[in-house]
């Protein structure tokens, strides 16, 4: 991909008051293969963006101070999770068990028992280079570990999902990767091990377990875990980077990171995601008549939600969105809230996107995708 951006000029940075989550001080310039991805286009700012500001209270104040910031991030926190229901309480020191334990190319595999939830355990990858450590770690969610740890092939040994293999890719760079797969195996109706929340902020939730995971081993710098994802795992990465403060950085494959429903794949409605309701299950697909909105997703919507306001949630940790068919050039305007959120916080260049035609990752996409973990999280 031509880098056909140049970088806007770097914001002077202000002392940040006491927060309730961890930032890193203003980092470097990024360097001129990365940089471009992070300067959104004029046209991004040019018409304000619909979605009410994250930085608009209520009564129509504007936020104007770190302190303020703090505490409207607080509330919208609390807003999302009033809606989508509580987590159950975090695990303090998951349990698991090493079942196997392989050699890979230039890395080691093992294939675990993980506590995911209160006494839930499911198989997981964890996929570890070589030496003493510690090392940066990622969090790679899918459909099933194996397709993020470059297992899933044919016959014929091509992969069946080219340029999913995100653990694999990261591992070969000197990163450790913990591939997890859907609870219970079938996406469509995901075990929840008796958890009331929406599906999605479940999911939140066992990546959260699987962070603390990481960042008790002693081969992990627990200050250096990110998460990345694609599509499903895409969503799923977003919001456990947005709801969970301890993660450093994420990539957001394509999820579709605000709604729309003239979508069929960004279809945050559907029941195992937020459209859960224990009293109605909707017909799939788009909204319509016959297949209304259920659940938190019908309340989100009700009451003028947005996904742009998990995004902000992230600042002024990085992310970027690695967008396809479901996040193209466009979506670049959403993402001027958490722009403006880092600029008040005095950061720059912490919010990306690169993209591509299709919604399928390829080598470019994943080029960048790694660019961006090794600058962010490959630092001590």
């Amino acid at each position: 991909m031509k880098l056909r951006r140049s970088l806007l000029s770097c914001l002077q940075a202000v002392v940040l008051a006491t927060t309730a989550f961890s930032a890193s001080a203003p980092s470097a310039p990024l360097p001129p293969d990365l940089a471009p991805f992070f300067v959104a286009p004029e046209s991004a700012f040019a018409t304000p963006d619909s979605r009410r500001s994250p930085l608009l209270l209520a009564d129509g104040t504007h936020i104007t101070t770190a302190a303020e910031w703090e505490k409207e991030r607080a509330a919208i926190r609390a807003r999302w999770f009033a809606r989508m229901g509580p987590w159950p309480e975090l695990l303090t020191a998951p349990r698991f068990e090493i079942v196997r334990t392989e050699s890979r190319e230039n890395f080691t595999q093992q294939t675990l028992r993980l506590e995911l939830a209160p006494g839930y355990f499911q198989t997981a990858l964890l996929l570890l280079p070589a030496g003493p450590g510690p090392f940066p770690a990622v969090v790679v969610p899918f459909y099933e570990p194996h397709t993020s740890a470059g297992l899933a092939t044919t016959p014929t040994g091509a992969p069946t999902k080219p340029h999913r293999d995100f653990g694999r890719q990261l591992v070969r760079r000197g990163f450790i990767a913990l591939c997890l797969g859907t609870p219970g195996g079938d996406a469509y109706k995901p075990d929840q091990a008796g958890a009331t929340c929406q599906p999605l902020s479940f999911l939140a939730y066992i990546a959260a377990n699987a962070h603390t995971t990481l960042a008790r081993l002693p081969v992990v710098d627990p200050a250096r875990i990110g998460i990345v994802g694609h599509s499903y795992g895409g969503k799923w990465a977003m919001f456990a980077s947005c709801l969970y403060d301890k993660f450093a950085a994420a990539v957001w494959s394509d999820p579709g990171i605000v709604f729309d429903e003239t979508r069929t794949s960004i279809n945050y409605q559907e029941p195992w995601y937020l459209g859960l309701d224990p009293a109605l299950t909707r017909k799939r697909g788009l909204v319509s008549a016959t297949a209304p909105r259920t659940g938190a997703y019908a309340q989100l919507i009700a009451a003028g939600h947005d996904l742009h306001e998990l995004h902000a949630l992230m600042a002024p940790r990085p992310f970027l969105v690695s967008g396809g068919a479901e996040d193209p050039p466009k979506r670049w305007s959403p993402l001027t809230h958490a722009i403006a959120v880092n600029r008040l916080l005095g950061y720059d260049q912490r919010v990306g996107m690169s993209n591509r035609l299709l919604h399928d990752p390829d080598e470019e996409s994943n080029a960048v995708l790694v660019r961006f973990i090794e600058h962010f999280l490959g630092k001590k």
